[in-house]
């Protein structure tokens, strides 16, 4: 038996020996693999390697600025041994602390975020490599007393080395040293648990090894965490939380149990493949950067949206059931069949979306199902489209490092859009079938867009080759007018882009109104024109109006004639089909962006349906458009001639709603817009508990809420409302956030701009949704004047902030930065830098012309 001494003795010796091998000068190859995972890079590895397991351990120490450290042993067959072994890991030289190769030291290059192995040293067959490393925080997410991985798209590679692209599956087989007062989950089930013999108030945990997934889909988390269990169907969920309010948690306990069981049962039934992944568990993060993240056995959710005020409205309800039915979806469309690189990577997110909008649904009846889908894919959709930055659903992607450009409402909100023209055009029944197929052909395994387009050609006799490169590898979308003469409606289409003269196939439904009498007709449209006979049909001559993409399934800018826009201005609210009135809502809103519509008029039009909408979907989407077109088209001296009339008006309308849910969208915007001293006092008076809302139970998070708004609008004590909403806070994350975005609060332009500048150092920017809160205060339109200059600086940190922060985090910071802003100077600042970075990487570029698209519109 040897001593522990001459254990570590000996330890330090091979290790010693292993870092000066390690440390060698030798050139592995004569060109080094380019930064981040090139496509041909991964069309090589991919070919020659296969079979991989991944035994890792972490030690995670308790205090987060002492350095994750592990070891990796990689398992894997070599068929090809005529290149180098390259493994990527983006971490400084120094992380890497010993490599051996079946045991033994070997002479390795970290170079350019890799770990290359020279070919002088494989031959065909098995092999393990070993690897002892420090790793990088970027992906680690590590709070005071709670972490998280979050390693989609690319970010794996900064945690420990891997090959690290999408259709190198592996299994992983994770161990974990956490401080002993800690609980922790991954993707395998924990299968043991004891004290870690080598750190003193450690323990070591094992997990079980995973199926075959991808890098991006390994997980962990640890730290400070609750859990909750509930049998449903006879399998087992857990909750892991921070949530700290007994009732809070009790009262959306059950119905986040309830809606995964749901949405397994429904995917079960769909697909025919019973739920792939062994044990399901969920942790709901405080403050998470996505609203979720798919992790098969382990699937990170934001908390704040799990978690509803008893004040949540039906469409907050149905938002939930959406996601939650969304990420249980990936474990079908993502997880079990991954696409092969990730341009398909809008693949999984539009099965996820398709299939969530179905599981939903049928849970919330007493909704318009066609209405809350036109509502949550249309207009975010479009907000991408009509601008210059506008891009296909299927894009290039030539190297991994860019994967996480290729994000944002295109994958997420038009490609579901897309899929339902596909649904139509072939069949419910055609569209399931192929799927099935699809799933069960590619099973742990991956396949790309072609795949699906073959194996759906083999059920159709549509052209879909053709169709698919219009609707998913070209951005944009056409112009639709539907025009009425001669007793005969002629619908015409057109591509903005005059080089490229695409034909959008798809059906387009027409509402046609009479003296208060609709009628409805759908036109095939396959052509550029088609044309609708309606000689026999009663009427008094021309329509009042005349409404394209009536039913909300059509794609287009779809342009009103003069006549019916000043029709339905007035009497849109008259409409009897609720599904009409949010397509004319859209349309009219795009007038509006166009000019052709004076804000003035859409904001009075908004006005009145405020007084009379019931319909809790249409509410939210008026509110919307009222905020948006209050704060950013609606001059100053506007808003102030007209912001007493708009609270009152709000104030009525919450009086007269009928559930707490729809107060609480009123009250909302009311925190939102409030400008006189009277309604500010009035909002003061409910922050300071002195007077209620009637109906409306308000929870932390609101006070919190109402206490920002006061502070933004510098209302008399502000310092000392802060002072009192701050000793209030009784949840530590929210009181870690509120800590963190008070200078944005500030009274003092000088404190703003200092906490908006500290977010160019790295360590600052670490919390990203914290900092888009406080840069939204910093930017709010009430400060604009202050904080153009910080424009600027927001544009020269965003490459920067495409390189080190997480997939949404660019767009989202520049529409922290822009959305605020409406003056001509600030598109100017915009303008310039776009004029002299004509450098930019294309995707980013894309990115800040959408951002930019609605202040360049406003500034016009």
């Amino acid at each position: 038996m040897i001593s522990a001494g001459k254990k570590l003795l000996n330890l330090m010796s091979v290790l010693f020996l292993m870092s000066c091998v390690g440390s060698s000068v030798t050139t592995t190859t004569d060109s080094p693999p380019a930064p981040g995972v090139a496509r041909t890079l991964a069309e090589q590895r991919v070919t020659a390697i296969s079979d991989v397991v991944y035994d890792l351990f972490f030690h995670i120490p308790a205090d987060n600025t002492e350095a994750v450290t592990g070891t990796l042993a990689a398992t894997f067959e070599l068929s090809d041994d005529s290149q180098p072994l390259v493994l990527d890991f983006r971490v400084p030289a120094d992380h890497v602390l010993a490599v051996t190769l079946n045991g033994a030291p070997v002479t390795h290059d970290v170079v350019n975020d890799h770990v290359v192995i020279p070919a002088t040293a494989l031959v065909p067959g098995s092999h393990t490599l070993g690897v002892e490393f420090k790793s990088a925080d970027t992906a680690l997410n590590r709070r005071d007393d709670f972490m998280y991985a979050l390693f989609v798209p690319d970010r794996a590679s900064t945690a420990f080395p891997v090959f690290e692209q999408p259709d190198i599956k592996a299994r992983y087989r994770l161990q974990l040293s956490i401080p002993e007062h800690w609980q922790a989950l991954s993707n395998g089930a924990e299968v043991s648990r004891h004290a870690d013999p080598d750190r003193a108030t450690m323990d070591r945990l094992q997990f079980a090894e995973t199926l075959p997934i991808s890098s991006y889909l390994f997980a962990f988390a640890a730290g400070d965490l609750q859990t909750e269990t509930a049998v449903r169907d006879g399998r087992t969920l857990t909750l892991y939380h921070r949530e700290t309010d007994p009732e809070r948690l009790a009262r959306n306990r059950d119905a986040i149990f309830d809606l995964h069981a749901t949405a397994i049962r429904w995917l079960e039934e769909y697909t025919d493949i019973d739920y792939p992944f062994g044990k399901f568990d969920f942790f709901a993060v405080p403050a998470f950067q996505f609203g979720g993240m798919e992790h098969p056995g382990a699937i990170w959710y934001r908390a704040e949206t799990l978690f509803l005020d008893p004040s949540a409205s039906r469409t907050q309800e149905l938002s939930r059931a959406s996601l939650i039915a969304h990420e249980t979806a990936h474990m079908w469309f993502g997880d079990l069949v991954t696409m092969r690189w990730f341009n398909d990577v809008w693949m999984k997110e539009v099965f996820a979306n398709f299939m969530a909008a179905k599981i939903a649904g049928p849970a919330f009846p007493e909704l318009d199902l066609d209405l809350r889908f036109f509502q949550a894919h249309h207009p975010a959709a479009y907000a991408v489209d009509r601008t210059d930055g506008a891009n296909p659903v299927r894009q290039q992607l030539d190297n991994l490092r860019d994967a996480g450009s290729l994000y944002g409402a295109i994958i997420y909100q038009k490609a579901p859009v897309v899929m339902q023209q596909l649904e139509t055009l072939l069949g419910e029944d055609t569209l399931r079938n192929g799927l099935r197929q699809y799933l069960a052909q590619y099973a742990f395994a991956n396949a790309g867009w072609p795949d699906l387009i073959s194996v759906l050609d083999s059920m159709s006799n549509e052209d879909l080759t053709t169709w698919s490169q219009v609707w998913v590898n070209e951005p944009g979308r056409p112009r639709i007018q539907a025009r009425w003469r001669n007793d005969a409606i002629t619908v015409t289409q057109r591509d903005d882009e005059s080089d490229r003269s695409l034909l959008w196939q798809q059906p387009v439904a027409l509402a046609l109104g009479w003296e208060g009498q609709v009628k409805e007709y759908t036109v095939q449209l396959r052509d550029r024109t088609a044309t609708l006979n309606l000689k026999d049909v009663e009427g008094n001559g021309p329509p009042d109006f005349v409404l394209a993409g009536a039913d909300g399934v059509g794609y287009a800018r779809f342009e009103l004639d003069n006549s019916s826009r000043q029709f339905l201005l007035g009497h849109v609210h008259e409409l009897e089909s609720a599904l009409q009135r949010a397509v004319v809502w859209q349309h009219l809103w795009e007038d509006v962006l166009e000019n052709t519509l004076s804000p003035m008029a859409f904001y009075q039009t908004l006005l009145t349906a405020v007084r009379v909408e019931q319909e809790p979907l249409l509410t939210q989407q008026v509110l919307g458009l009222l905020r948006g077109v209050w704060w950013r088209y609606l001059p100053a001296e506007d808003r102030a001639d007209h912001v007493a009339e708009l609270e009152q008006t709000l104030w009525q309308a919450l009086a007269r709603a009928s559930s707490a849910g729809q107060k609480g969208a009123y009250f909302n915007t009311l925190v939102d817009i409030t400008g006189t001293a009277s309604g500010l006092a009035e909002l003061e008076a409910i922050w300071r508990m002195t007077r209620d809302v009637d109906g409306l139970p308000l929870q932390e998070q609101q006070y919190i809420n109402l206490a920002e708004a006061l502070a933004l609008r510098g209302v008399a004590g502000a310092e000392e409302i802060l002072d009192r909403q701050q000793a209030r806070i009784s949840n530590p994350d929210r009181l870690n956030r509120f800590r963190f975005v008070r200078p944005a609060l500030s009274q003092d332009a000088d404190q703003r701009n200092a906490r908006f500048l500290s977010f160019a150092n790295l360590e600052n920017r670490r919390q990203e949704s914290w900092v888009l809160d406080a840069t939204r205060l910093i930017h709010h339109p009430l400060r604009a004047g202050s904080a153009v200059a910080l424009i600027r600086p927001a544009l020269t940190l965003l490459e920067e902030i495409q390189q080190t922060g997480d997939i949404f985090f660019p767009l989202r910071w520049l529409n922290a930065t822009l959305d605020g802003h409406s003056s001509v100077a600030a598109w100017t600042i915009v303008e310039q830098f776009l004029e002299e970075r004509r450098d930019m990487q294309p995707k980013l570029r894309a990115k800040l012309l959408q951002a930019a698209d609605g202040l360049q519109r406003a500034a016009r």
